[in-house]
């Protein structure tokens, strides 16, 4: 059973930076893909990034891209995000999800959760 454990959340001021972490366990993490998703208070839970199992394609959605980097270590079978220009628009509940399939619209395996707060 997959087992996703994300940490490095936090509150930042606009314009920081944060990087957040997920250890993953149980199987084999190459033949998973890592995604990450992200749900604010009141609205619906969205894609934000993901690494795949084949050569580490990546995804992101549009309102991250430029400013987010998603990536992945095989050997320490953990992934990451990396968060940069972050504005009070990307205050949320950041989760860590995997699944074998390449790049799926959902995702069969979900961690708790690692709360960002982006505030001035």
């Amino acid at each position: 059973q997959v087992q996703l454990t994300e940490s490095g959340g936090g509150s930042v001021q606009p314009g920081d930076s944060l990087r957040l972490s997920c250890a993953f366990s149980g199987t084999t993490f190459i033949s998973y893909t890592m995604g990450w998703f992200r749900q604010a208070p009141g609205r619906e839970r969205e894609f934000v990034a993901a690494a795949s199992w084949n050569r580490g394609m990546t995804f992101y959605a549009d309102s991250v891209k430029g400013r987010f980097t998603v990536a992945r270590d095989n050997a320490e079978q953990k992934a990451y995000l990396q968060m940069t220009g972050l504005k009070p628009e990307d205050t949320a509940l950041y989760f860590c999800t995997a699944d074998k399939r390449l790049n799926p619209t959902e995702y069969d395996f979900w961690g708790q959760g690692t709360q960002v707060t982006v505030s001035a």
